[in-house]
Formats: structure tokens, sequence, C-alpha cells
């Protein structure tokens, strides 16, 4: 008698013995009989359902015996459920299921090997369906706990409801040298040794179907740990083809780097021209709503915005919050097993600025692209009197074979309101740019990502594992970015100007398996003067160097 027969007359016998009358009452009336009857019939056949559901679970774990020279073999890489008996308070049998594939350790093929980012494309139902299916997963009840792409995940039988936790979290160690101030110049904070937690993020998300709900708070800082934060809450809609509908805080993204994600970058941080453009109306946590769409060879997306979650907390006096929109086109005109060419545009407006007890004012100003805290050198001085701002700009890249170069440029309008002036300031133009080389050394390239327009990262092949000679993956970079915000003389007002920053950057990113990420950056950077700079840390220019590890976790 085979497994599936001999569980089903079990159950068959236990079921029947136990809904079936043994004694009836003998002032019970024929009508009663007949109904209690009926009942008992509508009963058991829908057990015989139950019991057909739980032998076709029994059956497609079960395995035929291979040969006595392969049973070792055999049993490395298969297991059989077995029956777990039910509680006191359980009301149907339990089945721990163990999976009947190990943990998958290489080596991957070149889309299983790239690390995860928990900051990915929000899955359609069908896509999340997909995941979970080759996954697995153990199944209690009507509900299933499984890891599709290593996160972890709580979802019912059918899929339609999901919940799953992620985890990004960034801790840096490094420090500046070479950093001494001029006479008369003040030092500034500029730390030989230091930590800071630069992402700790949790993100927790909730599907019905094609519905998501995404909530991350984030504990990190780029200057400050231990400022609790939130990274995003937003509801999306994933129903239509390709294509994801957003409403809520959220982050557009206009730039191929910022569409890499955070967990994905070559370097520590993005290029300081980049920080400054998607900042303007986009950025972490900002008001959108939009959508983008993604075909094989290209993407479209677009967002209205509004402020930043947390403005108003920051700023009490604000009257007339901002407003703006974000847009990016890119394609890959061309597209082969050894290369890989990008191509794309994106663009960005704030219609108005946050009004506050000043009027509207803005500040562009960023630090050396090192995330430690550090005095930031690289200023436009306070314009006040803005009226609207504006940046555009291409984006290109080239990937052939495990090399990869890419670049951006984008130039930064912004506009006086000289109604409200008795001095006319002048509408100022900055611009901004970079060029970034990657080699991988070991494990697969980094590749395109379609859902994305961006590249990825590269594949692990095989986990780390010196015994066997396998090492993960590795790669190396390099890139120079120059950050121009002097428009004229007296730009902010009466002896405020800008300056100019160039950073010179080369670093190793070492990938011991999907989950984890060890990087080293080295960066020098010139600065020129600029009096806007608050605590006459820059009044000759600056130029000094980086040293800057971090430690990535992923899932």
């Amino acid at each position: 008698m085979t497994g599936s027969v001999r569980s089903g007359f079990l159950l068959t016998t236990a079921i029947s013995g136990l809904f079936f009358p043994c004694v009836l009452h003998a002032e019970t009336s024929e009508a009663e009989v007949a109904a209690l009857r009926r009942e008992m019939a509508m009963m058991r056949r829908d057990m015989q359902g139950e019991i057909h559901r739980l032998q076709m679970r029994v059956s497609r774990y079960e395995h035929v015996a291979q040969s006595k020279g392969n049973n070792a073999k055999v049993a490395s890489r298969t297991t059989h459920p077995h029956l777990v008996a039910a509680g006191a308070e359980e009301p149907q049998p339990v089945f721990a299921e163990e999976p009947s594939n190990p943990v998958h350790h290489g080596p991957r093929t070149g889309s299983e090997g790239h690390p995860a980012l928990p900051e990915g494309p929000v899955a359609s139902w069908a896509e999340f369906k997909a995941a979970s299916a080759k996954e697995e997963t153990v199944h209690i009840g009507g509900i299933q706990v499984g890891f599709p792409k290593g996160r972890p995940t709580i979802a019912s039988d059918d899929k339609a409801y999901a919940f799953s936790i992620g985890l990004l979290a960034q801790e840096d160690v490094g420090g500046f040298f070479g950093m001494s101030p001029r006479n008369g110049e003040a030092k500034g904070n500029f730390n030989s040794l230091t930590q800071n937690a630069r992402r700790l993020r949790l993100y927790l998300s909730w599907r019905y179907k094609d519905w998501v709900v995404n909530v991350t708070p984030d504990f990190g800082s780029s200057s400050v740990d231990g400022t609790v934060g939130l990274f995003e809450a937003n509801l999306n809609y994933t129903g239509l083809r390709n294509t994801t509908l957003t409403v809520g805080y959220f982050q557009p993204r206009m730039e191929e780097e910022s569409a890499e994600r955070s967990g994905a970058f070559e370097f520590l941080e993005r290029p300081t021209i980049v920080d400054l453009v998607r900042n303007l109306a986009g950025g972490v946590a900002r008001f959108s709503v939009g959508g983008e769409h993604y075909e094989k060879r290209w993407l479209v997306s677009g967002y209205f915005t509004g402020q930043k979650f947390g403005d108003r907390s920051k700023d009490t006096t604000i009257v007339d919050s901002q407003t703006g929109a974000v847009i990016r086109a890119a394609g890959r005109p061309y597209v082969s097993k050894d290369i890989d060419v990008h191509v794309g545009a994106g663009a960005t407006s704030v219609f108005k600025v946050n009004e506050n007890s000043s009027g509207r004012q803005l500040k562009l100003s960023d630090n050396m692209e090192v995330p430690l805290g550090e005095t930031s050198l690289l200023t436009s001085g306070a314009l006040t009197d803005v009226a609207q701002i504006w940046a555009a700009g291409p984006q290109l890249a080239l990937r052939w074979k495990r090399f990869l170069l890419k670049g951006e440029y984008y130039h930064i309008g912004v506009q006086r309101d000289h109604q409200a002036q008795t001095v006319h300031l002048p509408s100022l133009g900055f611009d901004g740019w970079y060029v970034a080389a990657n080699y991988t050394l070991l494990g697969t390239p980094r590749v395109y990502s379609e859902k994305t327009a961006a590249f990825t990262t590269p594949g692990v092949t095989y986990d780390f594992d010196p015994a066997t000679g396998h090492w993960g993956a590795l790669e190396v970079s390099g890139r120079w970015s120059v950050t121009d915000l002097y428009g004229t003389e007296n730009q902010g007002g009466e002896g405020v100007n800008g300056n100019q920053q160039t950073v010179w950057q080369g670093g190793f990113n070492w990938y011991p398996n999907r989950h984890i990420k060890v990087m080293l950056d080295y960066a020098h950077f010139i600065v020129t003067r600029s009096k806007g700079v608050s605590g006459g840390v820059n009044l000759f220019g600056r130029d000094g160097n980086a040293v800057v590890g971090r430690v990535q976790a992923a899932f």
C-alpha cells in the first residue's frame, strides 16, 4: 500500500469515527434523524475533499527510492515530509514540510547570483507568486512561510495576502587626513577616526494581490547617526502590465546613479551633483504621486511631488509648502551578450520652494561624498527670493564584458522673484558631472536591469569558502566628479558666493555572498574658497583626503 493510500485510509477511518453517531436518543423524531444524516453526509463529502488535498500534498513530496549506490547522494539532496501530531487547540493536522532542495550556495546563474536589494522595484502580484513558488516554503494550514528573494515572508496559500520584512544595514568607519587649516581659518569637523550608521532601514511591506503598502523607518543618517527618520511610507498598485503607480512618501528617481539603489552603489555615496539634483524635488521621503513603466528596452517615469516628511516639524514657520515634479526617460539602444549601451535623460522642477518666515530661500550644500558627519565645504550660499528651480541633463553608460563606464551631467537653473526684491538678485546657473569606471575581478559582472534602467551589482557565483577556493565577488572602481556652484559674484547677496568641488575616488567592493557587502574607499577632494560656508572653515580653499570602510547587510 503506497504512503498516500495509507494516509488517506487512516484519515478516513479517524474522521468516520469522529463524525458517525454512536447513539441516537429514542425520542428523536424521524425528521430530525433524516436532517442529521443529510448534514453528516455533507460533512463527510467536505472532509473527503480535505483528505484528497492532503494526499496530493503528501504525494508531492514522496520520492522513489534510488539504487543502493546512490542512497547517500539522494539523502543529501531530498527529504520527506512527516506528520506532526496536532495540539489540543489545533483543528487540523499540521505538516512540517522540509524543503526538497538544500540551501543554494552555488554555482548560480547570472540572474540568481546578484545580491539582494531591499529597495528593488515593487513586484506585481504575478511576479510575487512566481518568486514564492520557486523558493522553499513551509505550509501551516492555509498559511505559508518562506523566503522569496531572501526576504522573510508570510503569505496565504493563494498568495493574495502577504507580509514581509527586509533590512539594509550600513556601518561606516574611517577618517580624514591632510586637513590642516590655513592661518585665520577654522579647523572644522574632520575626525581622524570616527564611525557612523549610514543606513539602518527596516522594510515593512503588506500586500493584498496587486495592492502593496511599504513603510520603512530609518535609524541611520548621512551626518549624525542616532537620528530616527523615515525612508518611505506609500501605497502602490501593480495591476497594470510592467507598471507601478505610487502615492505617499517615496523617493522618485531621475538619475541612473539613484536608480541603482543605495545597496548597489559602486562607492559609499552618490556623486555630489546627483545628490543636489535629486533633492530639489525628489529625494528620500518626498511626498509623491506618479508612476513608472518599463519594457525590455526602455523606461519612463513621472511624479508630482510636494514637501518632505518632517519639513513642518523642522521649520514650524512654513506657510506655503513646496510643489514640484520629477521625470525620467531611459533606454538601451544596443544590447548583446557582451555589450550594454544605456542612454537616458532626467529633469526636475520646483514650481515653488517652501515659504517660511524668511520668505522662499534655498541653499545648495553637500559633503565631499564621504558620509562621516564632516563639515560641508561646498555651498551656493543662502539664496533668497527664489521663484523657481529646475535641473536637467543626460546620462550615458557602456558595459563591455566585465568593464563598465558611465557618466551623467546636470545643469541647475535658479530664477529669482524680482517683484519681491528691492535689489534685483541675478538668476543663476550651476553645473556638475561625473565619470565612473568599474571592473569586476571575481564573480559575474554588473548587468543592466530593465526594471530600473540602471546597472546592478556583480553576481556571486559561489559563496565565500576558502577551503574550496571560492571567494565571492570582487570589483574595483574609480570616479571623478566636479560640482560648480559659482554662478556670479554676490549671488546670495553682498559678499555671499558659491564655490567649486572636485573629488577623485577609488575603491574595492567585496561580496562574500548575496547578502553581505564590504567596501573600502579612498577620496581626495579639492574645494575652492567661499565665505558662504558657515564657521569660517573655507576662507581660502581646502583640500584633503579620506579613507572609509563600510560593512553592509541586506535582504
